[in-house]
């Protein structure tokens, strides 16, 4: 089951590759914020009206732990319908998961500990061009696989809400 799982998913982000529209990423730059179950800076570079790269800089914290992520990601862009464009991508992350010390119900007590952070990421979200105006909006899932911290993948928490300014 699993195999078959991955073999389609496979072969559909092959077939989306293989798709030939052109997108509307028309300024070169876009730098902004990225909100979610992780907060953080995004730059995109466009390298033609439907390749980019983005980098996202993100931290994670709640009352037991803090993630900090460094994201790099090749995304593909294509119309969708008027301003809307929708895209999709592949990379990879590094950074560092933080447990914050803690006593459990027990009282036994746990000392801070850390873990590197190495990830295959991906990305799939929809993009709103303001017209008029050099913003962006957009709504995205990054699912990704993390090796050592806890080899695990993770394909609905990281949904994220972004704003970039063009230029």
């Amino acid at each position: 089951m699993k195999k078959t799982y991955l073999l389609t998913l496979a072969i559909g982000f092959l077939t989306l590759l293989s798709l030939d529209v052109k997108a509307q990423l028309t300024s070169d730059h876009a730098i902004g914020g990225r909100f979610g179950s992780a907060q953080g800076v995004t730059y995109r570079y466009t390298m033609n009206e439907a390749r980019a790269v983005e980098g996202i800089l993100s931290i994670q914290s709640n009352s037991e732990s803090r993630r900090f992520r460094l994201v790099g990601l090749y995304e593909f862009h294509n119309t969708l319908a008027g301003d809307f464009n929708w895209f999709y991508g592949f990379g990879g992350s590094v950074g560092s998961y933080t447990r914050k010390p803690f006593t459990d119900a027990n009282g036994n007590r746990y000392d801070r500990s850390s873990e590197a952070i190495i990830s295959i990421d991906g990305v799939i979200g929809v993009e709103y061009n303001i017209p008029e105006a050099p913003l962006a909006i957009s709504l995205d899932v990054k699912p990704y696989f993390d090796f050592l911290q806890s080899s695990s993948i993770k394909l609905i928490d990281p949904i994220g809400f972004s704003i970039r300014y063009k230029f």
